[in-house]
């Protein structure tokens, strides 16, 4: 009963039905009966209560999103202040990350010479490694010269003894050296004196050689014996100037005054007398061999007193 005489709802709301405009004129319609009226009151009512009980609810939601927006707005403020708490940390950081870079960069720039540095003395530790290698080998050989130089030390005593024996020899020496000098000193003044005496010889016997040539062409009586003995050195004429300008030191009586007495006294020359001179100068070579053997026994003891040294 209630849906008797009823219309559809979307015909009692003012509104012109929907659909394509009609051209049949629209007729007066008539007056809804009293029934309908509250019926449709009633719907009215009823939809009233739900539009309020929904206007209620979008209220309750109104509310509770305006508190939920709030709450959300002060998430956002509060999350707004981390995030600038933030990207100021953030940035400070940077800056202290930024700044950092530069002061490595510029640690780094400065450790340019260090490493240069470094590399020369790498290079300076290599060269005294190889010259620690050199002195230890250089000291193994002055340990083995050491050991050997005390073996040798060892040996002094006998050598202080060899060179105590060649000092007394060496003095040994030098007193037979200084009587050679004396003696040779003495044979050189002999010398002197016999060569004054044979060149005054030699001026007699040129002086009776002239005699003797101008007395050819005279006539002598008694004078015989003379020229038998012209001929002969060892004559009674020549004995009268004396063995001591005659014979050499050592020379036995056979020994001819001028010569074998083969040589005639014409033969007589320089030559001859100088040959007998020599005679006198033999120690002269004497003298000249024992200072050369002074010499070589001094240079001997010098080399044993460098040895002795430590």
């Amino acid at each position: 009963m209630a849906g008797r005489n009823r219309y559809p709802r979307e015909n009692h709301r003012g509104y012109p039905p929907e659909g394509p405009p009609s051209r049949i004129p629209m007729s007066r319609p008539m007056p809804p009966h009293p029934i309908m009226l509250e019926e449709e009151l009633e719907i009215q009512h009823h939809e009233i209560r739900r539009l309020l009980g929904e206007n209620r609810r979008l209220v309750d939601d109104r509310i509770a999103l305006q508190q939920e927006l709030g709450a959300a707005r002060e998430e956002l403020r509060r999350m707004n202040i981390a995030i600038s708490d933030i990207q100021a940390e953030n940035e400070m950081h940077s800056r202290q990350l930024i700044e950092r870079g530069l002061k490595l960069e510029a640690d780094l720039r400065a450790t340019e010479p260090l490493k240069k540095e470094a590399a020369q003395f790498h290079g300076e530790v290599e060269r005294l490694n190889s010259i620690r290698h050199d002195l230890s080998g250089q000291v193994q050989t002055l340990t083995k010269d050491l050991a050997k130089l005390q073996a040798e030390n060892k040996q002094l005593p006998a050598l202080r003894a060899e060179v105590e024996g060649l000092h007394k020899e060496l003095m040994h020496v030098r007193v037979a050296i200084d009587y050679e000098k004396k003696a040779s000193a003495e044979l050189m003044n002999q010398k002197q004196s016999m060569e004054k005496n044979l060149v005054s010889m030699a001026r007699e016997v040129e002086k009776i050689r002239a005699e003797l040539t101008n007395s050819d062409s005279r006539s002598w009586g008694a004078g015989g014996s003379y020229r038998m003995n012209y001929g002969n050195p060892d004559g009674n004429y020549s004995r009268a100037y004396g063995d001591g300008y005659v014979r050499p030191m050592g020379a036995g009586d056979n020994v001819p005054l001028y010569g074998s007495s083969s040589t005639p006294w014409a033969e007589l020359s320089w030559l001859s007398v100088m040959e007998r001179v020599e005679v006198y100068g033999s120690s002269q070579f004497v003298f000249t061999s024992v200072d050369n053997v002074a010499m070589v026994w001094e240079k001997q003891i010098y080399k044993l007193i460098k040895m002795e040294q430590p």
